[in-house]
């Protein structure tokens, strides 16, 4: 029995399983288009039912609340460079004011848009043509989308990386380590979390944490990432990029995924087999779910693993830019 719900608009949808998608004839095989609507631009951003809000907001119990957001200067990478400040001093009775140059919306803690990345085959979300986009003077699947709805629902925490340390295991964070499916259910177990359709899930891997400890590393990254012809990243750790963790996610009816990564998955990509995806072009693409980057985990997880309760009220409000292709989260845990 699939997955049932209401959205916003009264419409009642029931969700097939991950293989039933898989067995689309009216869709690229795996791809969640039509199903919340053919004009649809928020994805799986429409589990966030009123009910399911309405029941996350159950986890607000001591009242702690957690930014989620680093500072904008952080960790600008990619050819992007710092931005640059400005401040206006008063004259007479006037107030100060302020403005930024080279501010990127994916330059730190950051949402990727549905328009950010496409599926190399099968193109934008839900068969948007690229004329449609951003760039092309089109606006759709911008992130004006996400901040016009707002988010909010019951956030998970993964916390992987405290997962290894209480085994001893080394997190080489220069690598392409990858945290494997099963390590994270293993973690979700030993939580005692169970995941609920219309979670918002997210993967502590340690790595911003890292980079702070280890400010000649990030140093060596910027400069590595700051050539516009840099064609990929230097390896980085992420979640296993495999038909596995697709099915694991829709099938547990995920609405957003977020990490502390620069990528949800570990890159390098590897696409040797069949089984290999880019989980980006698979989200965001086919599955309209957004992906959630270079968040601030850190005090959120300590008291996590203090109370041992890895849930809480999620609030996001992106920046509403009319097609934009990413935003900060202006995100907050509330516990």
């Amino acid at each position: 029995m699939g997955h049932e719900l209401v959205l916003k608009n009264g419409r009642r949808v029931t969700l097939p399983s991950y293989d039933e998608l898989l067995q689309r004839t009216d869709a690229p095989a795996g791809a969640a288009w039509g199903l919340f609507g053919q004009d649809d631009e928020l994805g799986t951003i429409n589990l966030l039912t009123a009910e399911v809000v309405r029941q996350a907001a159950a986890e607000i119990q001591k009242g702690s609340v957690f930014s989620l957001n680093q500072p904008i200067s952080f960790p600008q990478m990619a050819a992007r460079g710092p931005y640059r400040h400005h401040i206006i001093l008063p004259t007479g009775n006037r107030g100060r004011d302020d403005y930024l140059d080279n501010f990127y919306l994916q330059g730190s803690s950051q949402w990727d848009a549905l328009c950010h990345v496409k599926h190399p085959t099968f193109g934008a979300y839900n068969g948007f043509p690229e004329e449609e986009l951003p760039g092309n003077r089109g606006t759709r699947l911008g992130i004006h989308n996400l901040a016009e709805h707002g988010v909010a629902g019951r956030g998970v925490l993964i916390d992987i990386a405290r997962f290894y340390e209480k085994r001893n295991k080394r997190i080489d964070y220069s690598s392409r380590h990858v945290f494997s499916l099963s390590e994270l259910q293993a973690a979700l177990d030993e939580q005692g979390t169970r995941l609920k359709p219309g979670d918002i899930l997210i993967v502590r891997i340690g790595y911003t944490r890292w980079l702070k400890l280890n400010p000649e590393r990030h140093t060596a990254i910027v400069q590595q990432t700051s050539s516009r012809q840099a064609s990929i990243f230097p390896p980085m750790p992420g979640v296993e990029a495999s038909r596995e963790v697709l099915r694991w996610l829709w099938d547990n009816h995920v609405a957003a995924v977020a990490t502390d990564g620069v990528g949800f998955e570990a890159v390098p990509l590897s696409l040797d087999s069949d089984n290999d995806v880019c989980l980006h072009h698979h989200l965001l693409g086919l599955f309209g779910m957004q992906i959630g980057e270079l968040w601030e985990l850190e005090a959120l997880a300590d008291d996590c693993a203090d109370d041992q309760r890895y849930t809480f009220f999620l609030t996001s409000s992106p920046l509403n830019v009319v097609g934009g292709v990413g935003s900060p989260p202006n995100a907050l845990a509330i516990k």
